[in-house]
């Protein structure tokens, strides 16, 4: 259906947007918005196939936008592009939090916000941001949440096209509500993204920036650190469009702190052991894991 892309914001997500719909058959035009320099290594790359620096002409001729910047541009941007997009195009994005996002797609579209906006989430990156780091797979079996509009339907031509698309680059689609949505990501992304920082900068406090920390702290202190290295950029609209959600989050784990640290040396400690080993116990990768091993133990048996 999709016969022309606009992808503003040709950084880590959206240029792997655009490369990973290449890889998987997509034989239309690619068009790219951002500064100069980022267009130019997103051409180079092969994310796109024009670059076009002002967004309103990016989208020319274009039936489906999305939208790959920071929250706050996001918001900006469906604001500026709304009163110029026909309605045949789809509008998406790739933001962090949803709530603020719907509100400014319904003050953007109006009464017509189910049929021109589609929110969305993928939960993919990395902690480099930037067109060089971007990649055909980024999105192979990551959940591509969709957060549609009180009583829109994701039945609708333009919708189905949409999730069959991103389907076809491995992304799991999902749909959640905005609050659902914000809330669980408090949790999932957006408190880990400040457990790393606050960990990093009290490391630096503690011992100052040329400590050769990572290299005798082994793996769990480089995974615990890995994403302290996220642009604050980012960060910065994340936490004011979540701010609430990520608050509260915080405080229960700030609770959750105290605890331990009144407790390192009576049983409570083992107790919390024994309830944070309940999250692996029942997740479904070890489920999975569990019955690859049954699986492999038998073929082994019956070839020895």
């Amino acid at each position: 259906m999709f016969h022309q892309i606009t992808i503003v914001g040709t950084g880590l997500i959206g240029g792997s947007f655009g490369l990973a719909v290449k890889k998987h058959g997509f034989r239309g035009t690619i068009v790219g918005c951002d500064r100069k320099p980022v267009l130019a290594k997103a051409r180079k790359l092969g994310a796109i196939d024009r670059a076009v620096a002002d967004p309103i002409a990016a989208c020319a001729g274009s039936n489906l936008v999305l939208l790959a910047t920071p929250v706050g541009g996001i918001v900006e941007l469906m604001e500026k592009l709304a009163p110029h997009l026909p309605s045949s195009t789809l509008l998406t994005d790739v933001g962090s939090t949803k709530s603020e996002v719907l509100r400014a797609a319904s003050r953007a579209f109006g009464a017509n916000v189910s049929e021109r906006f589609l929110a969305g989430h993928p939960m993919a990156g990395k902690e480099n941001s930037g067109i060089e780091f971007a990649g055909a797979d980024l999105f192979r079996g990551a959940v591509w949440f969709l957060t549609p509009q009180p009583g829109q339907s994701l039945n609708g031509k333009k919708a189905r096209a949409f999730i069959s698309l991103l389907k076809k680059i491995g992304a799991r689609v999902e749909e959640l509500d905005s609050t659902d949505h914000d809330r669980l990501c408090a949790w999932i992304s957006h408190v880990p993204q400040m457990i790393s920082t606050a960990l990093a900068a009290n490391l630096v406090e503690e011992y100052g920036p040329r400590a050769p920390l990572l290299e005798s702290g082994g793996r769990a202190l480089r995974e615990m650190t890995r994403i302290a290295a996220s642009p604050y950029s980012m960060w910065r609209d994340i936490a004011l469009t979540n701010k609430q959600h990520i608050a509260n989050a915080l405080l229960k784990l700030e609770q959750q702190l105290t605890h331990i640290r009144e407790n390192l040396d009576t049983r409570q400690l083992e107790l919390a052991f024994e309830q944070a080993h309940r999250l692996k116990a029942n997740s479904p990768q070890r489920h999975r894991d569990t019955e690859n091993a049954k699986s492999k133990s038998k073929k082994s048996k019956l070839h020895a």
